[in-house]
């Protein structure tokens, strides 16, 4: 090969790959020649021999046909030729309609092989019995290995219907043998009658077992789930002094035990939706009735059914599918895997949301003061919680601002601070090669790759890993001269700082946040900072979370309880949450601790007439209505703050 052709070979383009075109469809449709008719396979059913591939030589370039390329044909056209329109889906399972369950066994049989793949699946198990009836019957006890308990298969539903049927006096001869073994032979505490295929599969795939019996067209779906699950244990990201030391688990009906045995009142309903074509997770949407809006129910079940999706596998998931518009970097739904947390956001009005096999519970809809809320805040006095919160708050704006002001000060505003502090700011900057922004951006990076990798390592040496690198990472960068010791300090504030933020989605928007006004000094000083500022009030306040606003009660203002930033005394915390439009708006009656002189002679007395639900906040929603637009009723069953039942 000359240099010539050499050269002329590097800006050639090799089609070559053109000659067998990809397609999602058959060769003998999709695959036409420059004649119209088929290539390569067509020939072949004509019983010509195949052509020999040519080779492309480097002496033939000039002499090679050129080939016509031909592209894919687009994923719907595919469809509507395989007849299954734009909306098919190829992950989908296997769907047996509503078939009825046959009354034959070996038609049943057939029909989970074809459902279940069998018997290549070995999950699936099959078990052929006898029963012991006055006339003996075959039956199939069909169950998904490593869901379910088999000490209760062996003891509760095989030795009843193998052993016991035969001793069992007939006590009533004109019972069916269905009726005879759902009553008198399977001794289960949950059994359900199942007539369709498609039911019977979604009980095995929940962890049931379920029994067919030959000749009867139907089955019985007995409750015998026994997976292995991790034990209630201390929470992880939500850790308290004061307070319960339990946390949601991956079991789906833990979870709401541990509901139901803090919140034991017949109003609580718990409504189970599934989600996922494939993975078929539950979804329990909680909330008290007469006290949850109506309309906010109605809304949150709505945007759950409305999801169309293969797979659920975190409540994480749910949590950005359920949403509004994510126009804001702060969360608008709150997560939680506290019981005793979500307890006390159901007896304000709120609903809760449990995904199975999730330890985290979501909670909407969400006022942004409640991401800087923690229970123990209400588990301490009043004096402390109240402390507690306020060095939290200054913690969030000090994680935020204070690298931008360090910053603005030093790059745009010194005259701001004093002449001795300005002059030491310079000293120790003076054998520094960087500009304060190159400073601060490497050591916010630097604390960033010690705090991811703190959590990705093993947790036994991560806390050590984390304090160590700080230490030896800050140390050895003032002494070679590269960040400057006040840096330092000031970006070891900002990481403590940080680390005060209660809430793990919260924490996120801090930190891109703080690039983010860091940007805005560099560029601007002390007016980029306010104008950020600016920008994300004006951003909270726009946001809303299921029709209500972000910053509610505090903008738009609504009269309630002394629990936003200061936290009050206990026996002060009489209403619900104003924005949520509740039924029963007071939590408490007026005077709760009847015992004390002191608080039934300050405190307005209950009135004897009427009843409770007709409190002064109920009086005041009604009487403001006209003024905001909502109607007579004074938006009792709306919810939302400003039109809130329209937004929802």
């Amino acid at each position: 090969m000359d240099f010539r052709r050499w050269v002329k070979r590097l800006f050639t383009v090799d089609d070559s790959i053109l000659d067998a075109t990809f397609s999602l469809g058959e060769r003998e449709d999709v695959m036409k020649g420059p004649g119209g008719n088929s290539g390569g396979d067509e020939d072949k059913s004509e019983g010509k021999p195949d052509k020999p591939m040519k080779v492309r030589g480097d002496d033939r370039d000039n002499e090679q046909k050129p080939v016509s390329p031909q592209k894919p044909i687009p994923l719907s056209e595919w469809a509507k030729k395989e007849g299954k329109g734009e909306s098919s889906r190829g992950g989908s399972e296997p769907d047996a309609g509503d078939d009825p369950i046959p009354a034959s066994l070996d038609s049943l049989e057939e029909m989970l092989n074809k459902t279940f793949t069998l018997p290549q699946n070995k999950d699936i198990i099959v078990r052929h019995l006898i029963i012991g009836l006055p006339e003996p019957r075959r039956a199939l006890l069909v169950f998904v290995d490593g869901l379910v308990d088999k000490v209760v298969i062996n003891n509760f539903i095989l030795e009843p219907l193998m052993l016991l049927a035969s001793v069992r006096p007939d006590t009533d001869p004109g019972m069916g043998d269905m009726e005879r073994v759902l009553r008198t032979l399977v001794p289960g505490n949950q059994v359900e009658r199942v007539t369709k295929f498609r039911n019977a599969v979604k009980q095995l795939l929940m962890g049931n077992s379920v029994l067919f019996i030959e000749g009867l067209g139907e089955g019985l779906a007995v409750e015998t789930k026994g997976w292995d699950t991790r034990s209630v244990s201390d929470p992880k990201s939500e850790q308290v002094i004061r307070g319960p030391h339990e946390a949601f688990t991956e079991n789906f009906r833990t979870n709401t035990g541990l509901i139901r045995a803090r919140l034991r009142s017949s109003r609580l309903v718990t409504e189970i939706i599934q989600v996922g074509q494939t993975t078929k997770n539950d979804v329990a949407v909680m909330y008290l009735k007469g006290v949850a809006n109506p309309k906010l129910v109605e809304e949150v079940k709505r945007r759950v059914n409305g999801l169309s999706l293969d797979a659920l596998i975190d409540s994480g998931l749910l949590e950005q599918y359920l949403e509004d518009p994510p126009t804001t970097l702060f969360p608008k739904i709150l997560s939680t895997e506290r019981p005793d947390r979500v307890v006390a956001f159901l007896v304000e009005g709120h609903v809760a949301l449990l995904v199975s096999g999730s330890p985290y519970a979501l909670v909407v809809p969400l006022s942004f003061w409640s991401l800087l809320h923690t229970p123990e805040d209400a588990y301490l006095r009043w004096p402390f919680g109240s402390f507690i919160r306020v060095i939290r708050f200054v913690s969030l704006l000090i994680a935020v601002l204070l690298p931008g002001l360090y910053i603005g000060v030093v790059n745009y505003h010194p005259e701001m601070i004093p002449t001795d502090l300005m002059m030491a700011i310079a000293a120790s900057r003076e054998t520094v090669p960087f500009p304060v922004i190159g400073e601060v951006l490497l050591m916010e990076l630097a604390i960033e790759l010690i705090r991811e990798a703190g959590i990705r390592i093993p947790s036994v040496i991560g806390p050590t890993i984390g304090i160590v690198g700080a230490l030896i990472l800050g140390q050895a960068a003032v002494q070679a001269g590269i960040i400057s010791p006040l840096l330092v300090i000031v970006v070891a504030v900002t990481a403590l700082a940080s680390f005060t933020t209660p809430n793990y989605n919260l924490s996120f928007a801090v930190r891109v946040m703080r690039f983010f006004f860091i940007a805005l000094a560099a560029g601007f000083g002390f007016y980029g900072v306010t104008l950020g500022l600016a920008a994300v009030l004006g951003n909270l306040v726009s946001a809303k979370s299921f029709g209500v606003p972000l910053m509610s009660p505090v903008a738009p203002y609504r009269h309630s309880n002394p629990d936003i930033v200061l936290r009050g005394q206990a026996y002060e915390q009489e209403l619900r949450p104003e924005y949520l439009r509740t039924g029963d708006s007071r939590m408490q009656e007026p005077v709760n601790r009847r015992w004390d002189a002191w608080s039934r002679a300050i405190r307005p007395q209950p009135t004897k007439e009427g009843p409770r639900m007709e409190d002064t906040g109920a009086k005041r929603r009604k009487d403001d209505s006209g003024a905001r637009g909502q109607g007579k009723d004074g938006g009792n069953g709306e919810s939302g703050g400003e039109g809130g039942g329209k937004d929802s």
